[in-house]
C-alpha cells in the first residue's frame, strides 16, 4: 500500500511539473509608432517561451525554451551586406540562442499587477529595461537585430554587431544595415504574460494531463479513506 502511495505521489509530480506555467514575451511592430532612420525596416516580431513562471524578477538570460523572431525591410545602397531587401526569420531553442551569441535582459518590478501582464511601465529601470540582443557570430548573417526598450516610451531596432565569420574576422557594426526608431506608450503596451495553457484533447478519445491528474488524486483520496477503515 505505502509503495503504490508513493508511486502515485511521483505521477503526480511529473504531471505537475508537466502542468507548470511558463512566460511569453511578445512583440511586434503593429503596436509601435515607427520612424525609419536608415534603411526601410518596420516589420518586425519577436517571439519568446522563457522557462519560468510569470513573477516579479530580475531575467538576466533567462531560461528559454523557444525563440521565433522575423525582421524585414529595404536596405540603402552601400550597407555591407550589399542586399537591397532582406527577411530575417528565425527559429531556435534557448541553448541555440544563446549559443550563437545573443541575449535578453529585463526586470519586472515587485509592484507588477501580473493578472493583465506585464507593461513596460512595471519593468525596471531609469532607461532602457528590455534589450533583445539576437547577435549572431560565425553564422554568416549581417541583420540579426538589436531592440531596446526605454521606460520612457522611446526604442530602438537596429542591426546588432554580428560578426558574419571569425576568420579572418569579419564584423557589421550596430546599425550598418539599418536603423528604426520606435514610440509607445509605456502604460499601455503589454509585452509578457503568461503562456497559454496548452488545450486539452478534443473528443478524439485523448485524455489530458489535467484529467490524469484528476484521476491520480481521486485515487488517491480513495486509498486514504480504504486505509483508515482498515486501520479502524
Amino acid at each position: 500500500m505505502h509503495r503504490l502511495i508513493a508511486s502515485l505521489a511521483v505521477f503526480l509530480t511529473i504531471v505537475s511539473s508537466a502542468n507548470a506555467q511558463t512566460m511569453f514575451l511578445s512583440i511586434s511592430s503593429e503596436d509601435y509608432q515607427v520612424t525609419n532612420v536608415f534603411s526601410n525596416v518596420d516589420t518586425f516580431t519577436i517571439e519568446i517561451e522563457i522557462n519560468a513562471p510569470l513573477a516579479p524578477g530580475n531575467y538576466e538570460n533567462p531560461d528559454i525554451i523557444n525563440v521565433t523572431y522575423s525582421v524585414s525591410g529595404t536596405l540603402v545602397p552601400g550597407t555591407p551586406s550589399g542586399f537591397s531587401t532582406f527577411a530575417l526569420q528565425r527559429d531556435m531553442t534557448g541553448a541555440e540562442f544563446y549559443a550563437q551569441g545573443s541575449s535578453l535582459s529585463f526586470e519586472i518590478g515587485p509592484g507588477a499587477v501580473l493578472i493583465d501582464g506585464v507593461q513596460a511601465v512595471e519593468l525596471v529601470g531609469n532607461g532602457i529595461v528590455l534589450t533583445f540582443n539576437g547577435r549572431e557570430i560565425g553564422n554568416g548573417r549581417f541583420h540579426p537585430a538589436l531592440l531596446e526598450l526605454d521606460i520612457g516610451g522611446t526604442g530602438r531596432i537596429q542591426n546588432s554587431n554580428n560578426v558574419i565569420v571569425e576568420v579572418p574576422l569579419q564584423q557589421v557594426d550596430f546599425g550598418a544595415e539599418y536603423i528604426t526608431d520606435l514610440m509607445f506608450d509605456p502604460g499601455n503596451i503589454t509585452l509578457i504574460s503568461e503562456t497559454p495553457a496548452d488545450p486539452e484533447p478534443d473528443s478524439g478519445g485523448g485524455i489530458g494531463m489535467s484529467t490524469l491528474a484528476d484521476i491520480g488524486m481521486l485515487f488517491l483520496l480513495l486509498l486514504a479513506t480504504a486505509s483508515m477503515r482498515k486501520r479502524s
